[in-house]
């Protein structure tokens, strides 16, 4: 790889993971809306939810616009909505604006995900460790996200506000995408050739591949409903275990999942794909149940240690499947099946949380946390028969 080449994979990696930072930054921050909005558990998954139903939006209308636009036009709406979101959490300090601004976060990620996971395949000479870094910057920036603005909270005026000005500055140095040279097949010319290129798009899957996309999938969504509980929850357990905890512990817990996440994408890249996402399927639903039991207990340690098996089950399953549905795509739709991906990962980290939301509200945390583990680890006996169906007919 020449200079060129690792200049433009640094750039790309960077905004990725500025994009991705900047829709974990409100994690930490939820007790402060929770004291100022007199807002439910409820509310709050659905402030939560919000940000995914947005990721969603922007992978079904613009899952595969960089195929059509290229990849720097994308990048760079990716890079201005996330910019918008933070001008909105910073202007608009209540339950419509955490709506709006969680949405428009979600929405950034969303164009970024695939289009900057493709970009990389692209730049980088080696297609495995591209992916790699690619998923490391998804989860890294989402583990960063949640330190940052816990540790500002925490320690500077403003503790709703600084945060999001942080991320504005952190978002700053995208403008060296210009720089980048451009590697998707098409381009676009003006802005308006990006807005008319915006349209829905059919999700499907190249054929003869279904089989593997389906088992690639169904890890993805099972990895995303325990992250879900993770990220949205999170506060809530800690409120009711430490009796209203800074956003710095908040923050820092948070980030235990995302941490072990990308530890187990490292070593995904030595493993045999097959093998690791067996791996995780196995994991994750052995990181609920500790859940459950650390909201049965009401202990931290236990909880943190869920974090720790939970998120090492999460990135195994979660890179295994990108790096298995990278291999099913050509260039000229690339993006467009990784996004598909991501939208099936996306829906796990959506429907399952509004559940266990509206089950806390008539049962308990610990029950409707139950219930979601019972869901994670069906999902993932399924997730691992499809898997071992798909390793047995490539060795056959």
């Amino acid at each position: 790889m020449n200079r060129g080449q690792r200049w433009s994979v640094v750039v790309v990696a960077y905004v990725f993971v500025a994009v991705m930072l900047g829709g974990t930054v409100p994690t930490p921050l939820y007790p402060f809306y929770v004291d100022s909005l007199a807002l439910s558990p409820f509310l709050m998954t659905i402030v939560f939810a919000t940000y995914a139903v947005g990721t969603l939006a922007a992978l079904l209308l613009g899952g595969g616009l960089s195929d059509r636009v290229g990849r720097r036009p994308v990048l760079g709406l990716a890079v201005a909505v996330a910019a918008v979101s933070a001008a909105v959490f910073l202007a608009w300090p209540t339950l419509p604006g955490l709506l709006t601004g969680r949405a428009l976060s979600g929405m950034s990620v969303g164009l970024a995900t695939g289009t900057a996971t493709a970009a990389l395949v692209e730049l980088h000479p080696d297609r495995r460790t591209a992916t790699t870094l690619a998923t490391v910057a998804n989860m890294g920036g989402l583990g960063l996200g949640p330190v940052l603005a816990g540790v500002l909270a925490a320690h500077l005026p403003g503790p709703t506000s600084t945060p999001f000005w942080a991320l504005l500055l952190l978002l700053l140095p995208a403008v060296a995408l210009l720089l980048v040279p451009e590697t998707g097949p098409a381009r676009a010319r003006t802005p308006r050739d990006l807005v008319r290129a915006v349209r829905p798009q059919r999700l499907g899957v190249p054929r003869g591949t279904r089989a593997e996309f389906a088992g690639a999938a169904t890890a993805g969504f099972a990895a995303f409903a325990l992250l879900g509980l993770f990220t949205s929850l999170t506060s809530s357990f800690l409120r009711s275990a430490l009796d209203a905890p800074g956003p710095q512990v908040v923050g820092l817990s948070v980030a235990v999942v995302f941490a072990a996440a990308v530890g187990a994408q490292l070593l995904v890249q030595r493993m045999d794909v097959a093998r690791a996402a067996l791996v995780g399927l196995a994991l994750l639903p052995v990181g609920a149940a500790v859940v459950v039991g650390a909201l049965a207990a009401g202990s931290l340690p236990l909880f943190v240690l869920a974090a720790l098996v939970g998120g090492a089950g999460i990135g195994f399953a979660f890179q295994s499947g990108v790096a298995r549905v990278g291999s099913l795509a050509g260039p000229a739709d690339r993006a467009a099946v990784t996004s598909t991906f991501f939208v099936a990962a996306y829906l796990g980290i959506t429907v399952p949380v509004v559940g266990v939301g509206e089950l806390a509200t008539v049962t308990t945390l610990t029950d409707a946390a139950l219930g979601l583990a019972v869901l994670v680890a069906l999902l993932a006996a399924l997730g691992a028969a499809l898997s071992r169906r798909e390793r047995t007919s490539v060795a056959a």
